[in-house]
């Protein structure tokens, strides 16, 4: 009996070795698979069609052909998809550093406009692909779908992949275009998750207008606390990195105090169940205005490639296991009887993405530019164009709703599920390569560049400088630079940037160096120490 338990206990402890080696094998396998997405982007990088989410997502299906043929057919994937491993790793990263790099002044400026279309627009078009899909999909025999299951796809569906269109588009030469599809996209996000939880939570067979009022409600409630949170958050680091300043010791306290602070208030977001997407990125707006300016140039270099790079990386492994995922045959299979179904099942959800996204762009567009006085802060019928354009693609998040509400671990054999999933997968794939590959030219087509602009651009030394001052719109820049910068720049935008005007956002900065500077730090109001970041340009800032 001794001899038999030992043997038992030698050959599990061989299984789990086994699990462990094959386990290495796969990671190393992915990584090498990352680092060569990165060098093929980079070689494609003046492509006119291709940007390295397409090329991820070409290696990721690539990949999978091989493993299918070297498995037998029986898997595709090197590592299994989860929702944590989304949620809580790949996704704060992204959005934190979306926040951190946003330029402010045009972000608020075009608040109001950002809110109708990522709220409002969201609203929309969940309701549109909502009833498109139930009107549809009942008649197509497709499995046993509950009416939370239609809603769902909804909210799944309404889930925006701008990343696309953000690569191609500048924010020096398109300020306003740019902030609305970079602003859209984020709380797009956060507006879908919000939709798709209370669709989990909610009970959907007793809809009514008290409960309709309850949502709205509740939706309000979670955007204002996953605000504030995001912003106690960011002032609280910088307050304690001004007080204690950690560089006369060593910066890599007060990165690492960034970073952890940053990922802090998602991970806190979570445990209340507020919206951790909006949380974070408003962290990270607050982190960028007060925390950035409090420490060193060292660690400010440092933390802005930091942030860069873990976004970056977080974007291409998510491109890259959607390609490998696409093929995975055990979804397949149990669809593997009507392959025409499929088809058509993907093909409406396209056309209802088409349809939803319209209804709300050209509609809101008009409203938004009703309140606005001046030509170029409209926008116009091209820019209206590229905004419905940049919101036809679907990525991950979409693919993680998708797995949370049709799957169980990544795994399913209901119909149905399968359906919406390989759907999911079909749409995902076919919207981020076929419109991703049109984006460049399209948006050359609609937006031509200005060739003087683009000559200054690109003259410009690639400094940390270079990319942080754009960041704050140009405020507190050396005089002698911002008159050189303002000399190549258009005229209406040159009075925009030197002449002081009534806003929300000209009220705003009068509060911020009357109260929030002094007490928290940012540019201009950090004092004076020894090795501290003003040692070197204290007087250039003042």
């Amino acid at each position: 009996m001794t001899i038999g338990i030992i043997s038992s206990a030698l050959a599990n402890s061989e299984t789990i070795l086994a699990s462990d080696h094959g386990s290495i094998v796969s990671i190393n396998l992915f990584v090498a698979l990352l680092c060569g997405c990165i060098v093929i982007g980079h070689l494609l990088e003046e492509n006119r069609w291709m940007n390295e989410s397409i090329t991820a997502l070409a290696i990721g299906v690539c990949t999978g052909v091989i493993i299918l043929l070297t498995t037998g057919g029986k898997s595709s994937r090197l590592l299994v998809f989860s929702e944590d491993l989304f949620f809580i790793y790949l996704l704060p990263p992204i959005i934190f550093n979306a926040g951190f790099q946003v330029k402010k002044k045009q972000f608020f400026r075009n608040f109001l406009t950002i809110m109708l279309f990522g709220a409002v627009g969201t609203l929309i078009s969940f309701c549109v692909i909502s009833i498109g899909a139930i009107h549809f999909f009942k008649k197509m025999n497709i499995g046993d779908l509950t009416l939370g299951d239609y809603l769902a796809i909804g909210a799944i569906f309404s889930a925006t992949d701008s990343v696309c269109t953000l690569q191609v588009l500048n924010q020096d030469e398109t300020p306003l275009l740019y902030s609305l599809v970079f602003g859209e996209g984020v709380v797009n996000d956060a507006t879908s998750v919000v939709l798709f939880n209370a669709i989990q939570t909610f009970d959907i067979s007793h809809i009514d207008s008290t409960m309709a009022l309850q949502y709205i409600g509740n939706f309000l409630y979670l955007f204002i606390l996953s605000t504030l949170l995001g912003v106690l958050a960011g002032l609280l680091s910088a307050y304690i990195i001004r007080k204690l300043y950690f560089g006369r010791h060593s910066t890599d306290r007060e990165v690492a105090l960034m970073m952890l602070m940053a990922y802090l208030s998602y991970m806190l977001a979570e445990l209340f169940s507020f919206s951790a997407i909006l949380t974070v990125f408003f962290c990270g707006i607050v982190m960028s205005h007060y925390t950035w300016h409090n420490v060193t140039e060292s660690s400010r270099v440092t933390t802005k490639h930091a942030f860069a790079t873990l976004s970056f990386v977080s974007e291409i492994f998510i491109f890259l296991f959607v390609g490998m995922d696409a093929l995975d045959i055990e979804k397949w299979r149990v669809i593997s009887d009507s392959p025409g179904t499929s088809v058509g099942v993907s093909g409406i959800l396209l056309g209802l993405i088409l349809v939803g996204r319209a209804a709300f762009v050209f509609p809101l567009s008009f409203i938004s530019n009703l309140t606005r006085k001046a030509p170029h802060e409209k926008v116009d019928f091209k820019q209206q164009v590229t905004v419905w354009w940049a919101g036809l693609m679907r990525g991950a998040v979409s693919m993680a709703l998708a797995y949370n509400q049709f799957t169980s671990l990544g795994h399913t054999q209901l119909r149905g599920n399968a359906m919406m999933i390989t759907s999911t997968i079909s749409v995902v794939l076919f919207s981020t390569v076929v419109f991703g590959l049109m984006t460049k030219p399209l948006v050359r087509l609609l937006l031509p560049s200005p060739k003087h602009l683009m000559r200054t651009l690109s003259s410009e030394p690639s400094t940390p400088k270079s990319f942080i001052v754009p960041l704050l719109g140009n405020e507190g820049e050396p005089e002698a630079d911002q008159n050189n910068r303002n000399a190549c720049r258009p005229t209406s935008l040159r009075m925009l940037l030197t002449t002081p005007s009534n806003t929300v956002h000209y009220y705003w900065r009068k509060f911020d160096d009357a109260f929030m500077r002094p007490v928290f730090g940012g540019r201009g109001f950090v004092p004076f120490v020894p090795g501290s970041p003003t040692e070197q340009n204290g007087h250039q800032w003042q």
